[in-house]
């Protein structure tokens, strides 16, 4: 076994238990240096650490799902009487924000302890002498993630700095911001790593369900080409790939994703962030084991769930959108005359807008207290494949063919299916059925800025008033506390 050699700064990583809840529990019980020598267990510690932060509140427990409150789905809500109260998201979903913004700055600096821990298991299991199985396996974890974070980044901010290699003595701490044509190059690349590595999520025992699997980075390559608006006949293949892994949305039940009947791991997810509810580690702290969004979606004053802070206020325009006998209405909002929560009739009066979330709320009989709720949450589904594969093949002049995956989604939500071969119409179907299907998990932004080349979202944005909506402003702002402290960091235009 090789020493680590480099200098690096020391890393603190969790020792795998037996548990699909504790492989990625989050309190340093050891730490590996530059003088350690790996074993097994340490590589597994190792990549264990790189899935931590998409735990944290800088990526999926607040800043992901407060991206729908940016693209106007809802309002945040939370401490009305508050001019201050998550007014960094509210300035976002305005157009106006600054460089200065801290929503801003948690998404800028969020990735980056993942991306660096994914290049640490890139660099030192790569070169150890270990069972060839779990080494590749480690292997495509860590290019899975890595690809992810920068996925989250450069869909944000455009160019981001880009590192691949493990600091060490002497290696300029300061460098720019890479091109993100050259950033979607290495994602891409990574992407296909793990494609290769990973093995299927059926092939994982359940002290190891919930890690990346083969589907989930055929997920994440389609959506990165979805997102480049190119290569379309691929999109098909690698959805078709999943689909013929045994995926059947007829066998999936919608509600099972979310809240209360939450399934980990279940049969329509790809991939989710895992939360074990345990709460012996601070819930503002990166070692929290509580996912926030119960806690801050409860209606506020309902005293509902643990916490009930009343953030994500849902627009009238949004639930306008609804078709008569939609099944996904009942569980993904809260409005008056809807079914009860926990016995417990609605009072929309309890938001600004009449209407609440429900999909993530889970009651106290599960989640008693505010830092207790061990519900995870769903990054990848196979309903988002279908409605990909949906899409490219419309985009691709196969609109009659497009309407089997699309109206598989609809047919689990009890409507009629499409039958246009209207390609424009096609387009705008899919698009309001993602939108519906995927509401609140933190898809919509993405989905703005991409189509058209981010027209559609500033024709949407504009359409409902927000007219400081410009082209410049579906990049967010680089916080300014990065560019004082790196001068060979430049600002967004238009900020």
């Amino acid at each position: 076994m090789k020493k680590i050699t480099h200098i690096f700064t020391v890393l603190f990583v969790v020792l795998t238990t037996t548990s699909c809840e504790d492989f990625l529990d989050k309190k340093p019980q050891d730490m590996i240096g530059s003088d350690t020598e790996l074993n097994e267990t340490d590589a597994i510690a190792l990549i264990n650490s790189a899935y931590q932060p998409l735990q944290w509140a800088k990526l999926y427990n607040m800043r992901m799902w407060t991206t729908d409150i940016i693209a106007n789905d809802s309002e945040a809500g939370g401490d009305m009487s508050s001019a201050t109260d998550g007014i960094e998201t509210k300035d976002l979903a305005s157009f106006i924000a600054t460089s200065a913004n801290a929503g801003s700055l948690d998404l800028w600096r969020g990735p980056n302890p993942g991306i660096l821990r994914c290049n640490i298991v890139l660099e030192r299991v790569g070169k150890m002498e270990i069972n060839p199985d779990l080494k590749n396996r480690i292997l495509g974890e860590a290019y899975f993630l890595r690809a992810h974070y920068y996925f989250i980044m450069v869909r944000i901010f455009g160019d981001v700095p880009m590192r691949t290699a493990v600091l060490i003595a002497g290696d300029n701490m300061k460098i720019a911001r890479t091109p993100k044509d050259q950033v979607y190059e290495q994602i891409i690349s990574d992407c296909r790593n793990a494609i290769s590595m990973l093995p299927p999520k059926s092939e994982y025992s359940s002290a190891d369900l919930g890690r990346a699997c083969r589907e989930s980075a055929l997920a994440m390559l389609a959506k990165i080409y979805l997102t480049l608006n190119e290569n379309y006949t691929e999109i098909v293949s690698l959805c078709e790939q999943i689909e013929d892994m045994g995926y059947d949305l007829s066998t999936m039940r919608y509600e099972d994703n979310f809240g209360a009947a939450r399934v980990k791991n279940g049969p329509e997810s790809l991939f989710e962030i895992q939360y074990t509810g345990s709460t012996q580690y601070d819930f503002w702290g990166n070692d929290n084991q509580s996912s926030w969004l119960s806690t801050f979606m409860g209606p506020r004053n309902s005293n509902w769930v643990g916490g009930s802070w009343g953030w994500q206020h849902v627009k009238q325009e949004f639930v306008d959108q609804y078709e008569a006998g939609d099944k996904r209405k009942d569980v993904t909002i809260l409005y008056s005359g809807c079914p009860k929560f926990d016995g417990k009739d609605y009072d929309p009066a309890w938001s600004s807008t009449g209407y609440n979330v429900r999909k993530f709320l889970v009651p106290k009989s599960i989640s008693p207290d505010y830092n207790t709720n061990p519900s995870n949450f769903i990054v990848y589904r196979f309903a988002d494949v279908l409605l990909m594969k949906a899409e490219a093949l419309n985009e691709l002049g196969l609109t009659k063919e497009a309407q089997t995956p699309l109206n598989k989604v609809r047919a689990r939500a009890g409507l009629q299916g499409i039958t246009t071969t209207d390609k424009t119409t096609m387009k705008e179907a899919i698009i309001k059925e993602r939108r519906i299907e995927l509401a609140f998990e933190g898809h919509r932004w993405f989905d703005l800025i991409r189509i058209d080349g981010g027209d559609y979202a500033l024709k949407f944005f504009h359409s409902i008033g927000k007219t400081n909506a410009t082209k410049d402003r579906l990049l967010w702002p680089v916080p300014q506390e990065e560019i004082d402290d790196n001068p060979l960091i430049t600002q967004n235009p238009g900020y």
